[in-house]
């Protein structure tokens, strides 16, 4: 598979109809990844999709899946969904036991390797584990709900993190995921983001491909400038 170029859109299925999911896939064909938020009602207060849904989701995706896992005892579950197919599976560091092999499992398997951080984590967390991974989650709200408000003050743990990342070499890519939308992504562009979760960003917008088309124009524009 040919990785995209940053920047990347991935739209998140939070968003979308569910009862009508594969006409809702064929709308982001344009996008780089379709976001599927895994969630267990335990890890976080909210209960989603589980194997057998992502599953269908695979089969169906005109764009590879990146499965954001919200759940308790990932080190168990993780690696089925990469035997799925995902190309990105990615899993909370507050929730694994051993989070630099799951993830070197899950790179076995064939998947991108992410690692998600809450709000109140410190990125500093993963400074010395930044090459097991390559992707790195720096969550912009408090996972579980969609339709929540950008966290502003996520960006220097962010920025914080990409230039460790500079300074050490490690390939890794930063995604953002929460409140995502025109009026917010230029700042976590700024900040080192390079891969950004929108839901209603999209699936409200009256023109879905324009608006993956203008939020990825508005992140490259502000990565530049910064």
């Amino acid at each position: 598979m040919t990785l995209p170029d940053a920047p990347r859109i991935n739209p998140s299925i939070l968003a979308a109809d569910f009862v009508n999911m594969q006409a809702e896939l064929a709308r982001i064909a344009t996008a780089d990844f379709v976001h599927v938020d895994v969630m267990d009602n335990h890890f976080v207060p909210n209960l989603t999709f589980g194997p057998q849904m992502v599953e269908r989701i695979q089969a169906t995706s005109p764009v590879p899946l990146d499965v954001h896992l919200m759940i308790t005892d990932p080190d168990r579950w993780a690696p089925g969904y990469a035997e799925l197919g995902a190309a990105s599976v990615t899993f909370h560091l507050e929730a694994a036991a051993d989070p630099v092999a799951l993830a070197r499992r899950l790179r076995d398997i064939g998947s991108r390797a992410g690692v998600a951080i809450k709000p109140g984590t410190a990125g500093a967390a993963l400074y010395d584990i930044l090459d097991e991974f390559d992707q790195i989650l720096v969550m912009t709200v408090e996972p579980g709900f969609g339709g929540q408000g950008f966290m502003p003050e996520t960006m220097p743990k962010l920025r914080a993190l990409r230039d460790e990342a500079r300074r050490r070499g490690a390939d890794v890519w930063f995604q953002v995921d929460g409140g995502i939308s025109m009026d917010t992504i230029a700042q976590a562009a700024a900040a080192g983001a390079d891969t950004f979760v929108a839901g209603s960003a999209v699936y409200g917008a009256d023109d879905v491909e324009a608006a993956v088309t203008s939020l990825r124009d508005r992140a490259r524009a502000a990565s530049l400038e910064s």
